[in-house]
């Protein structure tokens, strides 16, 4: 496994994320530990969940279950640099209660509290605010945050979804409070969807943070879709079938695969590396439901892209240029 240091951070993660946002909904407790035995074996030292992960009257579960993996052995936790993140709403009875979501100082503190008992440790990595709160100011937060760091409950912070712009102002009212501020950015980035090359990949470089892409198969669409569609009779289901009865969508994605189809390489896997290729990002994050899916992703790490075929994916999917030329009309 290559690894590398997240953002200005001493932390060394892995080049992959292990992403658990399937762990309860749909891979059970057995499998998930199965799939985090087999990541660990392999070098994937950096796993990534969020609080409200498991969904609807199982917002959690997913932390419970990294919890139960823990609890199995101290070298498990030991050797993984946990993410966590922390805005949705957990109330479970009935109607939401206000100060149960987003970022203000009281949610903050008692959800710390909650998801360190559910993941059965005394501390979080990288504590991550899942979007922005237009609602609490970032003194507040970092305050909030300065105080858990004090405390050892957390060691960094790190943002998602989050537009360049507030990566900007949170990192600037950090700096006139003392404070370390973000070192990663979670984002929607992939192939297929490049704008955050515009804004929020050269704020997240200009401000040392490390740059998380989340999605990097575009819901599947970058995963060979269509040839699995001709070669088993295979429909695709939700987003991307939706996605793919727009013929320009669907002639894009055919072209990918047909390219890929030339030089003998998996779409799911170049989609990877071609991320791995990316400046600024540390690792994009894949969320196996299965120990197969994870065998693919880990072949994506030592896959090497050449010029040709990096030029050919430009042609297909050029992305918006850097900025501010791409805002010209």
């Amino acid at each position: 496994m290559k690894y590398t240091q997240l953002g200005r951070t001493g932390l060394k993660v892995s080049r992959l994320v292990l992403g658990t946002m399937n762990f309860g909904p749909q891979t059970d407790e057995a499998d998930s530990h199965a799939i985090m035995d087999a990541a660990l074996d392999a070098g994937i030292n950096f796993f990534d969940t969020a609080n409200v992960y498991g969904w609807g009257e199982n917002k959690g579960r997913t932390e419970s279950i990294i919890g139960s993996w823990f609890a199995k052995s101290a070298a498990n936790r030991d050797k993984v640099v946990l993410a966590t993140k922390v805005y949705g709403n957990m109330g479970t009875d009935g109607e939401p209660w206000p100060n149960h979501d987003k970022l203000s100082a009281l949610n903050i503190r008692r959800a710390v509290d909650a998801s360190l008992k559910r993941l059965g440790t005394d501390h979080i990595d990288l504590y991550q605010f899942h979007h922005i709160d237009r609602a609490t100011p970032f003194e507040e937060i970092w305050q909030a945050i300065d105080t858990l760091v004090a405390q050892g409950k957390i060691l960094y912070a790190g943002s998602s979804n989050f537009p360049g712009y507030k990566i900007a102002q949170a990192n600037e009212t950090a700096a006139r409070r003392g404070s370390y501020g973000l070192v990663s950015e979670q984002c929607l980035y992939n192939l297929y969807e490049r704008r955050a090359e515009m804004e929020v990949v050269p704020a997240a470089q200009d401000y040392g943070l490390g740059v998380i892409p989340w999605s990097p198969l575009h819901g599947g669409l970058l995963g060979g879709v269509v040839r699995k569609e001709v070669e088993g009779g295979r429909r695709s289901s939700g987003r991307t079938a939706d996605a793919l009865k727009d013929a320009a969508v669907r002639a894009k994605v055919q072209s990918y695969e047909e390219l890929l189809d030339k030089h003998g390489l998996e779409p799911g896997e170049v989609a990877l590396a071609w991320l791995l290729t990316r400046p600024g990002v540390t690792g994009p994050i894949v969320g196996p439901r299965t120990a197969e899916q994870l065998q693919s992703a880990l072949r994506a790490v030592e896959l090497e892209l050449s010029p040709e075929l990096l030029a050919g994916l430009d042609e297909i999917f050029p992305g918006p240029g850097p900025s501010p030329e791409a805002f010209a009309w």
